[in-house]
């Protein structure tokens, strides 16, 4: 029996649609060998960097208490800050999220009256709420109840940093220059390397003082470097994204110039204290391996995101990024044009899953977000976005935006999937 015979009998997927994804997985090959050599590079720094570190069995054991002198702590900052080529790291279960990370950023660097200057337009939603930036977000404690500014200056039509316009914008209280790589929520291709690097060395040009920070979710071992090591100051995200291989439990990090995570250190305990305390409760092995296996995790995820895109086209969606374009996230938005549409999809991709398959997602008002969003997850660890997942905000023109994949065997059966639930409400009509 082959893999389409099976797929058949034993989940139900409509012949034409085994056959597009055949069609689909055979043009999309040749795409494959790029992220297999990336992923190759990024395999052998992160080792270069277990090595250079003298990662032990002995930093796997647990502390207690206030985690004074927790070797495995140290050792794991050490090996995150080598791979990403940053001066220091602060790698912590405390992090609850990216959106903490980069939270803790803004509020480790910034006091009353400086400025940020946001340069990808809007950030993702759940951050919006830290500036204080939207009439939906003020009076909950964010940098605008401290005197901070916040500014954004949106992307060119065509995608492009705006550089004349972030001249325009930036002025001597300026003290943060920030920017998504990530898509968010957004309809438009993440922002590259060559783009990070250009931008950074621009607004230094501007004021070598202005703090370049890059939210890095989602584009960690997309290249074979990281912003850090393109002019970038500071960056931050989760580990339950790429850079924890689908092993972490919980957290998230900060790597870059010493004396700015220093800083972001004492906000994230107190002053005084910083990094030197805080318990990782166990969890020095799985972050650990977990960063050891996030190349390969990573690539698959990739794979499935390209696979995805040129399934959901030859279906007749719109996609972005196109399945042949280059890629700086592991995230593909598929145009889906109606609430009932993504849906559906989101149904597909829960049932495609090894955990909870037989949960019926549905929309809701999660936190920090304008919209209701449906998210499908059904993950290992609760919110894994490197595990396969499909989520979107019920608004125009629904766009789902499709992430993940410990391997991409499950990535590609997750496209598969929502596209037979979407054929099983009426909703798919291109066959």
């Amino acid at each position: 029996m082959d893999l389409g015979q099976y797929l058949t009998q034993a989940y139900g997927i409509d012949e034409r649609l085994v056959r597009r994804a055949g069609a689909a997985e055979a043009a999309v090959r040749p795409a494959f060998a790029a992220i297999e050599e990336t992923a190759a590079v990024n395999q052998m720094r992160v080792l270069k960097a277990f090595q250079d570190c003298r990662v032990a069995e002995g930093h796997f054991n647990w502390a207690t208490g206030y985690g004074y002198n927790d070797a495995g702590r140290e050792v794991t900052e050490r090996v995150f800050a080598a791979v990403f080529g940053a001066e220091e790291a602060l790698v912590r279960t405390q992090i609850v999220n990216g959106t903490h990370a980069l939270s803790l950023c803004f509020t480790g660097l910034l006091r009353p009256g400086d400025e940020v200057v946001y340069c990808s337009g809007a950030p993702y939603d759940t951050l919006k709420s830290t500036f204080g930036a939207e009439a939906d977000f003020a009076g909950k404690g964010g940098l605008d109840e401290f005197g901070v500014v916040y500014k954004q200056v949106d992307l060119l039509p065509d995608g492009g940093i705006d550089l004349p316009g972030i001249r325009a914008t930036v002025t001597p209280n300026t003290k943060i220059a920030a920017i998504q790589r990530a898509t968010g929520y957004e309809e438009r291709a993440a922002i590259t390397l060559a783009q990070i690097e250009e931008w950074a060395a621009f607004v230094h040009g501007l004021d070598a003082d202005i703090v370049c920070m890059t939210d890095n979710c989602y584009g960690e071992f997309l290249e074979t470097e990281e912003p850090t090591q393109r002019g970038v100051d500071l960056m931050a995200g989760s580990l339950i994204k790429n850079p924890g291989g689908g092993l972490a439990l919980s957290g998230g990090y900060v790597a870059g110039r010493a004396d700015l995570v220093g800083r972001i250190a004492q906000r994230l305990t107190c002053p005084g204290i910083g990094g030197e305390c805080g318990l990782t409760f166990g969890q020095t092995r799985s972050v650990l391996q977990g960063l050891f296996l996030a190349p390969s995790v990573t690539a698959a995820a990739l794979k499935g995101a390209v696979f995805c895109a040129r399934f959901f086209e030859d279906l007749g969606f719109h996609v972005a990024p196109a399945w042949d374009a280059a890629r700086s996230d592991i995230i593909e938005t598929i145009r889906l044009g109606s609430a009932e549409a993504l849906v559906a999809f989101c149904e597909g991709v829960q049932a495609a899953a090894p955990v909870d398959s037989f949960v019926r997602p549905e929309p809701w008002d999660m936190p920090g977000y304008a919209d209701p969003v449906i998210m499908a997850a059904g993950a290992f660890v609760q919110g894994s976005s490197i595990e396969l997942s499909a989520d979107g905000p019920l608004r125009e023109p629904y766009n789902v935006y499709f992430q993940g994949g410990l391997t991409y065997e499950y990535s590609r059966m997750g496209a598969l999937m929502a596209a037979q639930s979407m054929l099983a409400k009426g909703l798919l009509t291109d066959l």
